[in-house]
């Protein structure tokens, strides 16, 4: 991706036209993103009250954390879910305030996933943890961002070992590098792969493969079918 495909996060409903986001530079992009407009909403915080148990768990943390902008960035309630923005050096901090605190009891983390949003300028990479507390039968999200420049982000594996693996793949796919983390290795991808396949400046084609020196193409030169 050039440096004329990065725009800075845009104001509520401003239309971002998208082009060449995986290397198409001319026409016959079958990608779908050559010419794409989409609406991208700005950087939001919900306003209290939530609703449902949300503003349960958003007081624990607040008397958990007296400066709560300190800890947690924002709070973002969509679509009856909530996730809570966390600075990533607190991120270790408040996963175990999460699991310890008896008023909050989220006993499990499923997991992290990664997102690359290259249009967020110094925030490009995003980690999001899902948590289940079988006490009180409650979901939350935690989020977290790094820069591209320096893609790291605290490990919680030792507060939650079932994101041992998640945190490998998810360092394998785009890139995030989980510091603390036991073993954190390539798990899905040869251990010499070059790149992030799940990120959006990777390439989708014109890497060779091991079958007979076949090769192919980049969006560019495949057919078009529009």
């Amino acid at each position: 991706m050039s440096s004329e495909d990065v725009v800075p996060l845009p104001t509520q409903g401003t239309p971002v036209s998208r082009h060449g986001m995986f290397g198409a530079k001319t026409t016959g992009d079958t990608s779908g993103f050559g010419g794409l407009v989409v609406r991208q909403a700005a950087r939001v915080s919900s306003q209290r009250p939530y609703g449902s148990y949300f503003d349960e768990v958003a007081d624990e943390l607040e008397r958990a954390y007296p400066e709560f902008g300190d800890a947690i960035e924002r709070v973002v309630v969509h679509r009856d879910e909530i996730t809570f923005h966390v600075q990533r050096a607190r991120l270790a901090e408040v996963a175990q305030t999460l699991r310890d605190d008896l008023k909050l009891r989220f006993e499990l983390c499923t997991g992290v996933s990664g997102v690359h949003y290259p249009q967020e300028i110094g925030a490009e990479l995003h980690a999001i943890y899902h948590f289940l507390s079988m006490t009180h039968n409650r979901r939350i999200r935690l989020e977290v961002s790094a820069p591209d420049e320096d893609p790291h982000i605290p490990s919680i594996v030792s507060i939650y070992p079932t994101n041992d693996w998640h945190e490998r793949e998810t360092y394998d796919f785009f890139g995030i590098i989980f510091d603390g983390h036991p073993a954190l290795t390539r798990i899905e991808m040869p251990d010499d792969w070059v790149g992030h396949p799940q990120r959006k400046d990777y390439p989708l084609g014109g890497i060779p493969v091991e079958y007979r020196g076949a090769e192919i193409p980049p969006p560019d030169q495949r057919r078009s079918y529009t």
